[in-house]
């Protein structure tokens, strides 16, 4: 392990010394302060203090303030900290990430099923959920699913397969922390996801997650739950047939020239189309023929 790598600050949680100094003097004035007056506390050059002061305040952490003058001319400029700005100093929380989760695969009894429990928790936490009585297609959960990974970090890419789908993860957030337990963060990742897709109440499941089966990528595996690939069976008195389109289960009816209408759940495994209104007109997946005598 990479000792001065676990103890490395934080990439954009520094504020810079000068800086953070400079913030930390007009906090503790009470007031707003000039320029050379900050210069003289700081023991720091002038245009060297009225740039970090210029940063302060395009960060946030600061206000401009114009002073009254006496004599003719431009009004002078004081600085004063804003209130509830964010504390200065380095970061260290992969340090802290790697010490908690040494601290679960270490003391906790069944690590794996605490962690994955506790992905389904945020997982649910994180995610809207649909309106009462209002169900998603299997492909409008997916795009969902993959929705809240990207925001998470995660880029995600979705793979439509004949049943079920392929979750390409291209980018992991925790990447470093993982490689050292992946017994810790993996299980949570898969936790994740299936927490997102039980509070959309999606017709899919996520079975398993690959920590990095291509290199430096996970891959998820997402089936269907109750999948039908078989002719529905008539509806009873008027001997018509229920499509199921848009309710996460497959169907398919047979149509001349031995072809099935493909609706597998908004993906056709022949063209590879996903969308939230169902397959494109015409797309059409050849009846397999039985060849046994």
């Amino acid at each position: 392990m990479d000792v001065r790598a676990l103890t490395a600050p934080d990439a954009g949680a520094r504020v810079g010394e000068s800086r953070a100094r400079i913030l930390d003097l007009l906090r503790a004035a009470g007031g707003p302060l000039g320029v050379q007056d900050v210069a003289g506390r700081a023991r720091l050059h002038a245009n060297t203090v009225r740039f970090h002061l210029d940063g302060l305040v395009d960060a946030g952490l600061a206000t401009r303030e114009p002073q009254p003058r006496e004599t003719p001319g431009r009004p002078s400029v004081a600085y004063r900290a804003t209130d509830g700005g964010e504390p200065t100093g380095q970061r260290r929380y992969r340090l802290l990430a790697e010490m908690l989760t040494s601290m679960i695969a270490g003391m906790v009894p069944q690590p794996r099923a605490a962690a994955t429990e506790a992905g389904r928790e945020w997982g649910r936490y994180l995610t809207e959920q649909p309106p009462p009585y209002q169900g998603l297609a299997a492909g409008q959960a997916v795009a969902k699913l993959a929705s809240a990974l990207e925001e998470i970090g995660f880029a995600p890419e979705v793979i439509a397969e004949s049943e079920g789908y392929r979750l390409r993860l291209r980018q992991c957030p925790f990447r470093e922390v993982a490689q050292q337990h992946q017994d810790v963060v993996c299980a949570m990742h898969l936790g994740l996801l299936q927490g997102v897709l039980e509070q959309i109440r999606a017709p899919v499941t996520a079975d398993d997650l690959q920590p990095f089966a291509e290199p430096g990528i996970c891959v998820a595996q997402l089936s269907i739950r109750n999948a039908q690939t078989t002719k529905p069976a008539a509806r009873q008195g008027d001997g018509s047939a229920d499509p199921a389109e848009g309710t996460g289960q497959a169907a398919s009816s047979e149509s001349p020239g031995g072809e099935a209408a493909c609706w597998a759940h908004l993906v056709c495994p022949e063209c590879g189309a996903m969308t939230s209104e169902g397959h494109r007109p015409g797309c059409v997946l050849p009846l397999r023929q039985d060849t046994a005598g």
